[in-house]
């Protein structure tokens, strides 16, 4: 009897082990999401983007053209015919009438849209607005009583949070992926070292024609809009980028309602803050963004903000890192008066501050975009650094070029500066429209650009 009250307890706490190890799979099991159910619920409303564009050849000159004897005209002629260029992507519905979102670079420079569902109906699309700086683009379909889908409250989104992509990789229609938040408010600048947009980063698996496609919550609403992937290989290497949906409500209320968007303007440089700057700014952490140069023409200069004050709170928004104030200023409607809290000589101060505009993208027609009017160009404001940079007087900063424009048929490209058209020097953008729209058609004119700070004269010629 004593032995056997001895190895008792040992007997319960073995059988007790056992049982915990046979229920171990169907805890784990019943921690992990079921994504089964919301995909079946959400895919209807994910739709497949094919693009096609038109590949244009170089004009042959007069000259070119009287050298090639009549009898081979027509066999050069055919070998420059152009080619289509084709490429895919993704989007979703956001309402019944047809209208939907993607990313811009999925159907920027597109001569035919085409939309597919995944009940296998396709629809011709025709382009509302699209933004570059926040890779955003509006599209319209005609159908109605469409599935579509509803913005969630991506300002509430934790790091460690279950998300669900839903796109065409490659291809493959209407491929479901899963993984975690990974971090949010990424600062990822663009080309032209632009930083509006605080990504949200997951390890989702994104590839390659994931580009527009929604990213789910596991309320089954969209949080973010797939947008970039950071790869060496081409495919997923488990850092994806996913543009917030609080980012893409603006711009889709804007793009409808304006046709472009208007985001809030500064003209400031800035730069961050560690702990030896903070130290002689009388700041006890390293923390906002230190303001290093101010446009004198912008809005900073005059309220009153002065270089080497530091903004550590704008308006809502908590400037913890410089790369937080570019997007706390451009979700700020332009003209709006803000309260700028800085720390200047060791002291808090708060500024009053009219946020300016930064020029929106313009409205995209159906079909081929007729962007950029005669001479087929959009413009903006050249930066001050970019003037010190190149050493330039004036000019317009170039943002898109319309294929087989006059600008385009000259050799300008997006990043150039125009800084003479005819023998007119452009000062700025209102005078740069003056200019083109006073131009002369069907005779041949000068234009002067920068090219990498590099100027070159070429010469273009508007129809009649």
């Amino acid at each position: 009897m004593k032995l056997a009250h001895r190895f008792a307890p040992q007997s319960y706490l073995a059988k007790s082990l056992l049982i915990l190890v046979m229920l171990l799979p169907g805890l784990a099991a019943a921690a992990l999401p079921e994504f089964s159910q919301l995909i079946e619920r959400v895919s209807p409303a994910v739709v497949k983007i094919n693009t096609i564009e038109k590949a244009r050849m170089p004009q042959r000159s007069q000259r070119q053209q009287q050298e090639i004897p009549e009898i081979f005209r027509q066999f050069f002629d055919k070998r420059r015919a152009p080619r289509q260029a084709r490429s895919i992507g993704s989007g979703f519905l956001i309402s019944a009438d047809g209208y939907l979102l993607t990313n811009n670079h999925v159907v920027d420079g597109a001569d035919k849209i085409t939309v597919s569902l995944q009940d296998h109906r396709e629809f011709d699309a025709k382009i509302i607005g699209v933004d570059q700086r926040s890779d955003l683009a509006l599209l319209k379909i005609e159908a109605k009583s469409l599935p579509y889908l509803e913005f969630g409250d991506s300002e509430r989104l934790k790091v460690g949070q279950w998300v669900l992509a839903i796109g065409s990789p490659f291809g493959l229609d209407f491929t479901a992926s899963q993984g975690i938040v990974s971090a949010i408010g990424r600062s990822l600048p663009t080309e032209r070292n632009e930083n509006y947009v605080p990504f949200i980063q997951t390890d989702v698996a994104i590839n390659p024609g994931n580009s527009g496609g929604p990213l789910f919550n596991l309320d089954g609403v969209v949080i973010g809009i797939n947008s970039q992937i950071f790869t060496r290989s081409g495919g997923s290497n488990g850092l994806s980028f996913a543009i917030p949906s609080a980012v893409a409500r603006d711009v889709v209320k804007q793009l409808k309602e304006n046709g472009r968007v208007a985001r809030g303007w500064l003209g400031v440089v800035i730069q961050q803050v560690n702990g030896d700057l903070a130290a002689s700014l009388g700041m006890d952490k390293p923390k906002g963004a230190l303001i290093s140069q101010i446009d004198p023409s912008g809005p900073a200069a005059n309220s009153g903000l002065l270089a080497g004050d530091v903004i550590v709170k704008f308006g809502d928004y908590d400037i913890n890192t410089s790369n937080d104030l570019p997007h706390a200023v451009g979700r700020t409607t332009p003209n709006a008066k803000v309260d700028a809290k800085v720390v200047r000589q060791g002291k808090i101060k708060t500024v009053s501050v009219t946020v300016g505009a930064l020029d929106g993208d313009s409205v995209a027609s159906a079909g081929p975009r007729e962007l950029g009017g005669r001479l087929g160009v959009e413009v903006e404001v050249v930066s001050e650094r970019l003037r010190r940079a190149w050493n330039l007087a004036g000019g317009v900063l170039v943002r898109q070029v319309r294929a087989d424009s006059p600008a385009a048929k000259a050799g300008v490209r997006p990043g150039d500066v125009i800084a003479q058209l005819g023998f007119n020097e452009v000062g700025d953008v209102e005078s740069f429209h003056t200019i083109v729209a006073e131009l002369p058609s069907g005779k041949l004119l000068p234009i002067r650009f920068f090219n990498n700070g590099r100027p070159a004269f070429r010469t273009f010629s508007l129809k009649k």
